[in-house]
């Protein structure tokens, strides 16, 4: 079957490269996802160690959805009662890019409407009760073409489960496993983040460097699934557990806060990494390492919801003097949605990556080769 996994824009490259070193076969990037083919089994492995996906979608199947009726009828072919059973629940969401059908409310109520009737006439009912699991439909209208899917995670593939709360603004931890990736961190050399906040970049460096799936402490709709064997999900921790390293690890996050470092402390003991992260109240004008390598990885107020520009580029000055302490053969990567980010810094970076923080568009600036 075809499996999707829709990411964040400018990650795509990460998530197919996560995907084919799981040996998943015909993977292949597009705009906001990444396509590859797969079995059951793969489902689970997909969800347990995608560290910068969104989530797992199976696909049903694509056609050509130029009007209502044509809508209707491609949903109503397709098998729905192979994976839905009598008393699933299956509500119904989606969205539409420049096609004809760009009302997204109509589309799911004919989506709906086509896969009710079909099971209906499958289980010889006028009315489904829908008081079982949940098989989430989910619907891509794109250029006239509808792509429908079941999705297999249920709740986003970066709720790790570890994180209690946050402090402020929240980084997703898909987006603090991909920035950690972009810094080429394996887990030689020290790895610092002097804004940690709730410690989520740290955090997702400990499990990269550990190489422990973050998805082992949380659970996902397809577990619940009646066509899913539940011995499947039990093969792929046991694969993942496997791949588990054990090492000891230089791993440190700083904040100002001292209650964001008593949260970070207590969402590392909930991650199980406690024992390779160590939180100190810093502040980041002060930094200071000596150590000849390491990777420096950070998202610093952008002085939109949580800072006044004027002081978030002071922060920017402060943080930029202290990083030309570093030795030279750091790798930095910053997090900001800043536009004069670098002249506060003082430096212009090596290189630049486009990223959303949610629907914030940021850039990912890359220090060090």
């Amino acid at each position: 079957m075809t499996l999707t996994v829709p990411c964040l824009f400018g990650l795509e490259s990460l998530v197919s490269g996560e995907m084919k070193r799981l040996n998943l076969k015909g993977v292949r990037a597009e705009n906001g996802r990444v396509h590859c083919e797969g079995t059951m089994l793969d489902i689970a492995r997909l969800n347990l160690n995608l560290r910068c996906g969104a989530r797992v979608l199976m696909e049903l199947g694509s056609f050509p959805a130029p009007d209502f009726e044509a809508l209707f009828q491609g949903v109503l072919a397709l098998a729905w009662e192979d994976y839905i059973p009598k008393d699933g629940e299956f509500p119904v969401k989606g969205y539409s890019l420049t096609s004809k059908l760009h009302s997204v409310p109509a589309c799911q109520a004919i989506v709906k409407k086509a896969a009710a009737r079909r099971l209906g006439n499958a289980y010889g009912c006028e009315t489904l009760p829908e008081t079982g699991s949940r098989y989430q439909i989910q619907f891509a209208i794109i250029k006239d073409t509808a792509t429908l899917y079941l999705d297999t995670s249920g709740e986003g593939l970066y709720k790790r489960g570890y994180r209690a709360q946050n402090m402020g603004a929240p980084l997703r931890e898909t987006l603090a496993a991909a920035l950690v990736t972009l810094s080429r961190y394996r887990g030689k050399d020290p790895f610092c983040d002097p804004f940690c906040g709730s410690g989520t970049i740290p955090i997702e460096a400990a499990l990269i460097a550990k190489n422990r799936a973050p998805g082992l402490d949380r659970s996902f709709a397809a577990q619940r699934w009646k066509n899913m064997n539940s011995c499947l999900w039990l093969e792929a921790a046991d694969e993942a557990q496997d791949k588990e390293f054990l090492g000891t690890y230089d791993i440190w996050g700083g904040d100002i806060d001292p209650a964001a470092v008593e949260l970070a402390r207590h969402n590392a003991v909930l991650a199980g990494v406690e024992d390779c992260v160590r939180f100190e109240a810093a502040d980041a004008g002060k930094f200071h390492r000596d150590s000849e390598y390491g990777q420096l990885v950070t998202n610093p107020p952008y002085g939109e919801r949580l800072m006044e520009k004027k002081e978030a580029e002071a922060l920017y000055r402060s943080f930029g003097q202290a990083h030309r302490g570093l030795p030279p053969k750091w790798r930095t990567v910053v997090l900001s949605s800043h536009t004069e980010f670098e002249r506060c810094f003082g430096r212009p970076a090596d290189k630049k990556r486009k990223l959303y923080n949610g629907m914030l568009k940021c850039d990912a600036f890359l220090y060090g080769r």
